[in-house]
């Protein structure tokens, strides 16, 4: 149990002490010969500095180190009882001020950064109901008119519900984008890594988009153009890396030049793979640069709207290739294209000793 006296009557109990340190200093003293007289007054010396000091440490000191303490508590969350371990460091006002100086720059950080997310919530919202709104309205305009028009002719009813079931396929679409961003935010989705040859699904990616391709005449190109035997192999999950890399080509198809060409490269570098997929269009201006991956954000909105899609693909891809303990860079020049760019490790490969192991298995 802590005995809690207060400042005024350890005021009164320590200067008692000092009085009469002092009082039997002046009475022996004249009765001493000089070595035991400069004796008496070390030894009186050492004792009112050992009184005064306990006198700051019990009415200052301890009270800031309990402030000091308290402090400590809020900046590692920690609610529970701390014990004093700050007694005999030097300059507790100076330490407590700088801590709490610490400590309000990093809570008007903690407050800016919550502005910034509301502000960014409502934006999304925003988005998310102006892209819903789109496909519904229209999906929604198609089957109204069927179902008013009784003298529709059967050319024009199929024509109309095509055009709603489109609209409804890009809602569906959406709405399964919404849903793995959500789940790659929470963290619940895993990615399945296994080893495969980057270069074979780059091709067969150029197949699947090869007839959009061939629409904006855009040349489709890997480098190097001849893999090695073994193929370029990494370690990833070949799916969500396969659904990145769409995202990435087919973007660069959109938004490259007419009769252009779009390169992806694999270049091995230590132990891992750099992939990277570049494009010859306008190119993004710089105060776009650090927004591209934010859901829904749009360069030219009308355009970007022209061109389909629901604006969840890059948000998508950094999301996957940060799952993979990687980081989605882009470059990019106004007139010079855009290159967007991550690496993704390499599959470790089996020590000498392990092979030779391997193969007397097989014999």
């Amino acid at each position: 149990m802590r005995l809690t006296i207060s400042s005024r009557t350890i005021a009164l109990l320590l200067s008692m002490l000092v009085a009469c340190v002092l009082t039997a200093l002046a009475w022996v003293a004249p009765t001493l010969p000089l070595q035991q007289g400069v004796l008496a007054a070390g030894i009186t010396m050492a004792a009112c500095f050992l009184l005064i000091y306990l006198m700051f440490e019990a009415l200052i000191f301890r009270e800031i180190n309990n402030i000091y303490a308290g402090l400590e508590q809020i900046k590692r969350k920690e609610f529970r009882r701390m014990s004093n371990k700050f007694l005999f460091r030097p300059e507790p006002l100076k330490r407590m001020r700088e801590e709490i100086i610490d400590m309000a720059q990093r809570k008007q950080q903690e407050i800016d950064e919550l502005k910034r997310l509301q502000a960014l919530r409502r934006e999304f919202l925003a988005d998310v109901s102006h892209e819903l709104k789109t496909p519904i309205f229209a999906a929604q305009g198609f089957l109204h008119t069927v179902l008013d028009d009784d003298d529709i002719d059967e050319f024009v009813r199929t024509k109309f519900l095509r055009k709603a079931a489109t609209s409804l396929d890009a809602l569906d679409t959406l709405v399964q984008d919404l849903v793995t961003i959500s789940q790659l935010e929470k963290g619940v989705v895993r990615m399945r890594r296994q080893s495969f040859d980057v270069a074979e699904l780059v091709q067969d990616i150029f197949e699947q988009l090869e007839l959009k391709a061939s629409q904006r005449a855009v040349r489709l190109e890997i480098f190097p153009p001849t893999a090695p035997q073994t193929g370029v192999r990494v370690l990833a999950d070949r799916s969500r890396i396969r659904q990145v890399l769409i995202n990435l080509i087919d973007n660069a198809i959109k938004y490259g030049r007419e009769n252009g060409h779009v390169v992806v490269s694999l270049v091995e570098s230590g132990k891992s793979v750099r992939i990277s997929v570049r494009d010859d269009g306008e190119g993004i201006p710089k105060q776009h640069l650090n927004r591209i991956f934010e859901r829904f954000y749009r360069i030219d909105k009308s355009r970007s709207r022209d061109s389909g899609g629901s604006g969840l693909g890059l948000a998508i891809s950094k999301h996957i290739v940060e799952a993979h303990k990687s980081v989605i860079r882009v470059r990019s020049e106004m007139g010079q294209g855009t290159t967007l760019e991550f690496k993704l490790p390499k599959p470790r490969t089996p020590s000498p000793p392990q092979i030779l192991a391997d193969k007397a298995i097989g014999e």
